[in-house]
């Protein structure tokens, strides 16, 4: 096993040897391996569908806000766009992350996100998790940065490749697991270690870094976990960062979980990666945007607020509507 990082990055984990990358230079989970396979896709698409009838009927779908006044604030605050689309203001800087406006191919889409691309003028930095097409959508990212054009872009290793068409001439900083980019010292952004996996194309399977992110100002500190599965990288993000604020974590698309666990968690794991972060308040996202997976569509948000019911969840849920805005952490 080789690794690797971008050397004009500060690595905040001092054992850190770097992300890990195989002898085909394609990146691997540190702690759990993973390669998707054909043949695995094809047994979850030709598999009985338990809750097919189930979830044909469910009639849930998110309430929308369209109320844009944050935009003209100044106050700290976080807004919920849909799927993994999320506007953050954190020390009076304007983040978007993974913009999705627009319809992706092939997936059927439940709810549009709350508001369109270009309300979205004054952006210092967009945030690419990773290159799957539910999180890094060319359509979105140009029209964003036409209107941004001085925003730089934070994105994982080997991600510029990707965007540089589609950006022109604004900044990128690409960073492996454990490094803070350069950013105003008012807000730091780090980019820390996801379970997952990434591909745009028949042969570049892991060749672009996948991951998630902190924000962290004077006096908040956000986690926001991209896509994920369940694994030991909640617990070292803890260790790191030891008063997270609010926690957003993925809490959809997640069955057949023999298929889909080693990439995306489920609402009682995502309760239990809470919990090992030590966050105080839990933004779940990632459900009731995109049909991607066999669960119902409310499934997630039932199951979350039955644990919150049972007082098993340690901290506050904060089941966010398409554009609320939340302002009060």
């Amino acid at each position: 096993m080789n690794y690797t990082k971008n050397p004009d990055l500060h690595t905040i984990k001092p054992d850190w040897q770097g992300t890990p990358v195989d002898a085909d230079h394609r990146f691997v989970n540190h702690e759990f391996p993973f390669k998707a396979h054909f043949g695995d896709v094809l047994k979850w698409m030709t598999s009985d569908k338990p809750q097919k009838q189930e979830k044909k009927s469910d009639t849930f779908r998110l309430a929308s806000v369209s109320d844009s006044s944050f935009l003209h604030s100044k106050k700290d605050c976080i807004v919920w766009l849909g799927h993994a689309t999320f506007f953050i203001r954190l020390g009076g800087i304007n983040v978007l992350i993974d913009p999705v406006f627009y319809n992706v191919p092939f997936i059927k889409r439940y709810a549009q996100h709350a508001f369109g691309p270009d309300v979205f003028t004054q952006l210092d930095y967009l945030l690419i998790s990773h290159d799957h097409q539910d999180h890094c959508q060319e359509k979105s990212i140009r029209r964003i940065v036409h209107q941004n054009p001085d925003m730089t872009v934070l994105t994982g290793l080997n991600m510029e490749g990707l965007l540089r068409p589609w950006i022109k001439k604004n900044k990128v900083q690409c960073a492996g697991w454990y490094q803070q980019y350069q950013t105003p010292e008012q807000l730091n952004i780090y980019y820390l270690p996801s379970r997952h996996w990434s591909k745009r194309g028949i042969t570049d399977t892991n060749k672009r870094l996948w991951g998630a992110f902190v924000f962290q100002s004077k006096d908040k500190t956000i986690y926001f976990s991209g896509d994920t599965g369940y694994g030991n990288h909640f617990r070292t993000a803890r260790e790191l960062f030891p008063s997270i604020d609010v926690a957003i974590i993925g809490a959809g698309a997640y069955k057949p979980e023999w298929f889909m666990s080693p990439n995306h968690i489920s609402p009682k794991n995502a309760v239990t990666a809470f919990h090992e972060l030590g966050a105080r308040v839990l933004i779940p996202m990632h459900y009731g945007t995109f049909d991607i997976s066999d669960e119902p569509a409310g499934e997630p948000y039932r199951i979350l607020k039955e644990l919150e019911r049972e007082h098993k969840i340690n901290g506050q849920l904060k089941a966010m509507n398409l554009g609320e805005c939340y302002d009060s952490f």
